[in-house]
């Protein structure tokens, strides 16, 4: 047997170096496919290295068995499935949890970067396998944090296809996020807590296992109820934790920063109702102060841009509003810096509609972008009014003064009709406790104009008011997944109670406030259900990608 192995892989050799003669080759022709079949990864040393220089001559010798050879390697990306049949009927169909699968990913790797090393031009016909054999997104957690994991991985040795990859990546996550809106998350996390609670109850004084529930309820906690929300929560962790590694490893951080931006560009920013994929930037652009304010002027000149299109304008404005209240990395300089260029922006609007010399009337798809730019201001001051007057009550209220508020909330055009109603209150409330602009007048003037709409399609007469339109959304709305959301934390600003602002009375009749409330109300997040079209990580021990197989080596460089 051995000497029938040895002659095998002799002549093995021989055709794939194109020294056999031709009935050999043509013997082997078929069998070179079955090889590329065989369970290599996990075998022996002695094996693995024998199969390393099998590829080697392989390749290089005939390019045309490139691909199969790459999709072999591709193919061990994720953990095998275990089916076991009992009586002609599958009963398990799990991912094989086996221990091996770090030294099996290595083994992997070694593999691609050998291809790589004799055939340069490899990368052209990796991407679109890598792409093909992506993981159907309702997969298993951990096949798709393997597979994610590993695309990763090959960044570090190709870099020339890292922002492909990143795009693949996003990609997928952003399908993931946009299924599963706020709304069905929590309510997910709710049903989950009750139920936990309840089967407590039950449990209580029939058995004494305090010490097994306090071991297990760490993992219990960080598991997400939605299972969507779950798969995200994973591929978050991990892309988050690459972030990571890449920058404060690596160094190369604005690499790194130029890749997502054009991620962000082409796909992040035209996506609406996207909850959690964004904070990738935000994760990112909390490690250098430069990087921020990068994004920031990169959203402020698509906002500005009249060559842009409207909807991606109005993207922008949500983008910058809420990356400045949210973002607590970032100073009340650069703050006031971006409201003195969105206001002179606003106020220059006005200038043009009054030179205009038409009446300039409230109409979203002729004004969308000032609107939205107004909000951007409306909802930045509600977060961060208060770092701006601490320290210097007399030259905060100067500097609030001097924006001129009053004027754009005075125009024509009429930006408090427009604005989310749970923004218009909290902005009013806070500029009528300053004496900034008094806007009750204009806000119960809007209020006797709003007609609501009598429907009757659905079998009966109902009335519905639009609270929300502009069909703007927040994106960086608090962060609800657990095990991801402990990276975001810490540079997130949260909403702190105003105590001692009187908020809007209840005589102005916000009918529908409660579906639009954002969570400086009454700790509710605007509802966007059914919507879906528009508008970074730490490799510690308790957030590793995954857990059994190690973080992607960023020294993982040359092996050979």
């Amino acid at each position: 047997r051995m000497d029938r192995q040895f002659s095998y892989t002799k002549i093995l050799k021989h055709w794939a170096m194109g020294q056999g003669c031709c009935q050999k080759r043509r013997a082997c022709t078929n069998k070179h496919l079955y090889i590329l079949k065989l369970p290599w990864v996990g075998r022996s040393q002695a094996v693995v290295e024998e199969y390393m220089a099998f590829l080697g001559n392989l390749v290089s010798a005939q390019t045309v068995y490139l691909c199969a050879c790459l999709k072999m390697v591709v193919f061990h990306f994720t953990p095998k499935r275990v089916t076991i049949c009992e009586g002609g009927v599958d009963i398990s169909d799990s991912d094989d949890e086996d221990e091996n699968l770090p030294r099996n990913f290595d083994q992997c790797h070694r593999a691609l970067q050998l291809i790589t090393r004799y055939v340069p031009s490899t990368s052209r016909f990796l991407m679109p396998i890598l792409q093909e054999n992506f993981p159907f997104i309702q997969k298993s957690s951990r096949t798709l944090e393997c597979y994610v994991h590993n695309l990763l991985r090959v960044t570090v040795y190709i870099p020339s296809i890292r922002r492909d990859i990143l795009e693949v990546i996003i990609g997928k996550m952003l399908k993931l996020d946009v299924s599963a809106s706020r709304s069905d998350i929590e309510e997910a996390e709710e049903k989950a807590v009750q139920n936990q609670r309840s089967e407590e109850q039950t449990e209580e004084g029939l058995f004494d296992m305090d010490e097994d529930v306090q071991a297990d309820q760490p993992s219990r906690t960080a598991v997400m109820a939605h299972p969507v929300a779950e798969r995200l929560d994973t591929l978050m962790a991990v892309l988050m934790a690459y972030i990571k590694d890449f920058c404060h490893v690596n160094g190369r951080t604005k690499e790194l920063y130029r890749d997502l931006w054009g991620v962000f560009d082409k796909l992040i920013l035209p996506t609406h109702g996207s909850c959690h994929v964004q904070y990738t930037l935000f994760y990112l652009c909390s490690f250098r102060l430069a990087l921020a304010e990068a994004f920031l002027d990169h959203l402020w000149k698509i906002l500005q841009s009249p060559s842009q299109p409207a909807i991606l304008r109005q993207a922008a404005a949500g983008y910058l509003g809420s990356f400045l209240a949210r973002a607590r990395f970032i100073p009340v300089v650069t703050v006031r810096a971006c409201l003195d260029l969105l206001v002179s922006w606003i106020h220059r609007y006005i200038d043009d509609q009054d030179k205009s010399g038409r009446q300039a009337c409230c109409d979203i798809s002729l004004h969308g972008p000032f609107y939205t730019g107004c909000q951007a201001v409306f909802y930045t001051l509600i977060f961060r009014h208060r770092a701006m007057l601490e320290g210097n009550m007399k030259k905060g209220l100067e500097y609030l003064q001097s924006l001129n508020l009053e004027r754009v909330v005075m125009c024509q055009l009429n930006p408090l009709k427009v604005c989310l109603p749970s923004v218009t209150s909290m902005f009013a409330a806070i500029t009528r406790k300053y004496q900034v602009v008094f806007c009750y007048t204009i806000i119960e003037r809007n209020n006797r104009h709003v007609l609501p709409v009598v429907r009757s399609s659905a079998g009966g007469d109902c009335v519905t008011t639009n609270t929300n339109p502009l069909d703007s959304f927040f994106p960086f709305d608090p962060y609800l997944l657990k095990r991801s959301g402990q990276l975001i934390e810490p540079f997130y600003q949260v909403w702190e109670e105003l105590v001692d602002t009187e908020l809007l009375p209840a005589k102005t009749g916000q009918q529908g406030l409660r579906e639009d409330e954002d969570d400086f109300l009454c700790g509710e997040m605007p509802q966007m259900e059914g919507i879906v079209g528009m508008t970074p990580g730490s490799y510690d021990s308790n957030i590793r990608s995954p857990s059994s197989v190690g973080s992607p080596s960023t020294a993982f460089q040359r092996l050979f």
